[in-house]
């Protein structure tokens, strides 16, 4: 069975979103709604939402909208039927039913409730409408997070299981938990325990929201927004709903008191102070930019309170989660006791109930890993603070024939078997710096000795923020030109002997992969992205030009698609906008619109398999594999497109829209894009492009504004204007 088409039926939040996920696999989607009117409303607000659920504005066009009246019909030749509307099992069932009417004899059909039982909504209908249906819960947003639950029922066909589960893996991305038809299935259930957890620490008086937050975020190993700002984000009042749910369907009067939700919450929904969509929760912005916190107390907003947890700060030194979360949790201060007294229960209601809703304990922990963010599940995180875990698996372990042929402090050498080599990054943030510039090299000499592919890539959250820009701030504060000039040669060498090795190497960036990180993947043979993507030549943000082969290669690429006679400044100007911009693509569907990645290069849907796609694509192009030899001829304008590239940065610093310095690292880059003191058109060597960038770079390197650039980089994360 297979997946070519789908129809949505609910255009809201959910279901507008699950379309346009599916018009980022390729998959037209029919959405329809009660009305035509509705539909359209629906698929527009999916359209203005950030962050975009769509990998690019052409895939909004695989999504056409309806009204169920006339659409229904159009459902007979969709293979997957996805339900999505209002959460009541009668309106459901009456949806089904017509449904029943239309649907082609091989449809599949799937709801995705997050409640009601799945059996249930299925009451009614014929024998072949139930072998084709099954519960699919996605999580919101649909395209950013990636657990899948996917609810058979006794009567669903097994063929039908695989295909939901075999499309939503490599079609859709999805991490797929199969769970049992249980309230709430795995991840709410046990999610919503740990908030009632919470509730109850709160309610005590012994923590500020805040503290609270401090001790459920980052520091065991959970999102940033960590639980009061997630439930902002989520809705307070989608949160009572599916408690609410959640409490109903329970069978112990025990168990179903514990999921009760306290009177604050009550309160909250009640005043319509809901989240981030009503402009106020637990948190508020306030008209001055700042946030304040909500005092449960008096109901009142107060000015945020700084968490001063020492054993907190103190954990910021383990990297490892697992000890982290030990030393945290056996603590005799206030955060140890808070966990003992919150995650504690929650860990022990895990293990009671997970072999009624899960069919493994590995379940339990994927689902919450990938539907709430936790870098362990419960399950490991009870033998971490049992001190029975061992450290995390390695970025390629996946493979049992994996070994470390080579390790240093910022990347590893490690075979993936059948003949590939992987560099795998491992520095923090995955930075550039000279052990990863000494190990691509490695990689490169390795590969062509003993292998017959390269692949560079990592299972990090991110493939690489970009060059280690700490150390470069302070050989140019202290003046040490000759160090930064080496530096920029190492790393050009490096990216060099990518592009010119003597195997296929394949860059597999996932993630941020942004300034240095971004060059790595512009040099290899060809690339295999995750669709999650971010990638971009951020370096104008710091104060300085792409310095590693970027500019060369991105102009490099634009002369090659621009016709002998044609004139290059279009061509040239887009990679001026590109590079002056700092142009961040937000998939790797966008990265190829943008000109990051070649038309040719592939992209991966579901991270987990990206190492394992990239290895192949790298094993399939050793046959008749010839290794590139270096460009002896750039096409560049010279003095004409110099001239008409500078007029362009003088209009935008006439206007105000850049600054002096922006104005500046504008002259530098259209200097190197024109091909440096050139009087007309002419072509340079891949060297001498090099050669324009080292120069350019360290000239930058030495103006104050851009250490003042790097240093605020540094300190606050954020970009300066100056």
């Amino acid at each position: 069975m297979h997946i070519k088409t789908a129809a949505v039926l609910g255009a809201g939040t959910m279901g507008a979103q699950i379309a346009a996920h599916l018009a980022n696999a390729g998959v037209p989607a029919l959405l329809l709604d009660i009305t035509p009117e509705a539909a359209r409303e629906g698929f527009e607000r999916a359209r203005a939402l950030k962050p975009d659920p769509f990998f690019t504005p052409e895939a909004q066009s695989l999504v056409r909208t309806g009204g169920f009246d006339d659409g229904l019909a159009q459902i007979s030749s969709c293979d997957w039927i996805i339900e999505a509307i209002v959460e009541r099992l009668d309106i459901k069932q009456s949806l089904f039913e017509r449904v029943e009417r239309h649907r082609g004899a091989e449809g599949i059909v799937s709801s995705n409730t997050s409640g009601i039982p799945i059996a249930a909504l299925a009451e009614g209908r014929s024998e072949g409408f139930r072998r084709h249906f099954l519960g699919t819960h996605f999580f919101n947003p649909p395209r950013y997070l990636h657990l899948l639950e996917v609810i058979p029922t006794a009567d669903t066909e097994p063929a039908v299981l695989e295909t939901i589960r075999h499309f939503a893996d490599r079609r859709l991305g999805k991490g797929v938990v199969v769970a049992k038809d249980t309230p709430n299935f795995i991840a709410n259930h046990l999610g919503l325990f740990g908030v009632m957890q919470v509730f109850r620490a709160l309610e005590s008086g012994q923590y500020t929201i805040e503290e609270i937050d401090a001790m459920t975020g980052p520091a065991v190993g959970r999102p940033k927004s960590a639980t009061f700002r997630t439930m902002d984000i989520a809705g307070i009042d989608v949160l009572a709903h599916v408690a609410r749910n959640l409490a109903e369907r329970l069978e112990s009067p025990e168990v179903r008191a514990v999921f009760k939700l306290p009177p604050l919450v009550d309160d909250l929904v009640a005043r319509g102070w809901v989240g981030a969509k009503t402009g106020q929760g637990f948190y508020r912005k306030e008209p001055t930019g700042e946030i304040s916190t909500l005092d449960p107390k008096t109901m009142t907003y107060r000015a945020r309170q700084p968490a001063r947890l020492p054993s907190l700060d103190a954990a910021r030194s383990i990297d490892d989660v697992g000890e982290r979360i030990r030393a945290l949790y056996n603590g005799k201060d206030k955060a140890g006791q808070f966990l003992r007294d919150t995650l504690g229960p929650t860990l022990e209601y895990a293990a009671r109930v997970a072999p009624g809703i899960a069919h493994s304990n590995e379940d339990v922990d994927k689902a919450m890993r990938w539907g709430f963010g936790w870098d362990l599940g419960p399950f490991e995180t009870l033998a971490a603070i049992r001190g029975t875990a061992s450290r995390e698996p390695r970025a390629t372990s996946h493979d049992q024939r994996v070994r470390e042929v080579r390790r240093n402090a910022g990347a590893s050498l490690v075979d993936l078997g059948d003949g590939a080599l992987c560099v795998e990054f491992h520095s923090k943030m995955n930075a550039i710096g000279g052990d990863t510039i000494q190990m691509l090299h490695a990689g490169v000499k390795e590969a062509a000795a003993n292998f017959q592919a390269l692949v560079v890539g990592n299972r990090a959250v991110n493939f690489s923020a970009g060059a280690n820009l700490m150390l470069l701030l302070l050989e140019a504060q202290e003046g040490n030109w000759d160090e930064v000039d080496m530096m920029v040669r190492a790393f050009q060498g490096a990216t060099m002997a990518l592009k010119h090795s003597e195997v296929p190497v394949v860059v597999a960036p996932a993630g941020l992969a942004l300034g240095g990180g971004c060059e790595i993947a512009l040099h290899g043979d060809a690339v295999q992205a995750a669709a999650e993507t971010y990638i971009g030549l951020v370096e104008v943000g710091v104060g300085l030009i792409p310095a590693g082969g970027g500019t060369k290669e991105m102009l490099a690429r634009a002369m090659d698609a621009a016709p002998s006679n044609a004139d290059p400044l279009p061509f040239v100007q887009r990679v001026f906008e590109t590079i002056g911009f700092a142009k961040v693509a937000t998939s790797g569907p966008d990265a190829k619109r943008i000109g990051y990645f070649r038309p040719t290069d592939g992209i991966t849907m579901n991270r987990d398999r990206l190492l394992e796609d990239a290895k192949a694509r790298a094993l399939a192009r050793v046959v008749d594999y010839v290794p590139p030899r270096p460009r002896t001829a750039i096409r560049v304008g010279g003095d004409g497109l110099l001239a008409a590239l500078k007029l362009g940065v003088h209009l935008a610093w006439r206007a105000g829209r850049i600054s002096d310095h922006d104005a500046l690292i504008g002259r530098k880059l259209a200097w190197i894009l024109a091909g440096g003191n050139l009087t007309h058109a002419g072509t340079l060597t891949e060297q001498q492009v090099l050669d324009l960038e080292r120069e350019a770079f360290l000239s930058l390197c030495g103006e104050r504004k851009t250490q003042e650039r790097i240093a605020h980089t540094l300190k606050t994360g954020k970009p300066l204007r100056n």
